[in-house]
């Protein structure tokens, strides 16, 4: 059994702990929790090199996965399959928290990459639209981990409709 510390990091505007590092096991899987605040949402984008499990915690998020919208809850799964655009916004008032596991460490490559030691267990002070410099950089960061970045951040009064049930 290997057990390890937890990693903290502020990620956009994302609180990001890692619970077991790639580096960890023979398998490279990485499990880390995200809480994300009230209209949160990172650009559309690709995963070339690894599949992205989400499984919600509590809150309530709106997912786009290959152009089919899917909101999520507190015990939902959500895949989101490599080479599939997805995005999603985060609708509840209160933060949404999920457990996102991939393998191969390239998710959590650039998640270390972009972001910054947490400086407290709490969200990180709100951004305002990243500057060209920070789109830039995260851009850089996103394609040395085959991740690419192919659209805006989803916004709450834009979201698609909603899937059939």
């Amino acid at each position: 059994m290997t057990t390890s510390r937890k990693e903290k990091f502020w990620f956009l505007d994302t609180l990001v702990t890692i619970h077991v590092a790639e580096r960890t096991n023979a398998d490279r899987i990485s499990v880390i929790e995200h809480r994300t605040p009230y209209g949160f949402s990172p650009p559309l984008h690709i995963h070339h090199t690894e599949d992205e499990i989400f499984h919600i915690l509590a809150g309530e998020a709106r997912f786009t996965v290959g152009g089919k919208a899917l909101t999520v809850r507190a015990g939902d799964t959500l895949v989101a399959p490599k080479g599939v655009p997805h995005s999603f916004i985060v609708t509840s008032q209160e933060d949404a928290v999920w457990l996102n596991i991939t393998t191969n460490g390239d998710f959590e490559g650039m998640l270390r990459a972009a972001g910054r030691p947490a400086e407290h267990e709490g969200l990180p002070p709100r951004l305002a639209e990243p500057s060209p410099k920070q789109a830039a950089a995260l851009d850089r960061a996103c394609r040395a981990h085959g991740i690419e970045l192919i659209g805006p951040p989803m916004t709450l009064d834009a979201m698609p409709p909603r899937a059939a049930a």
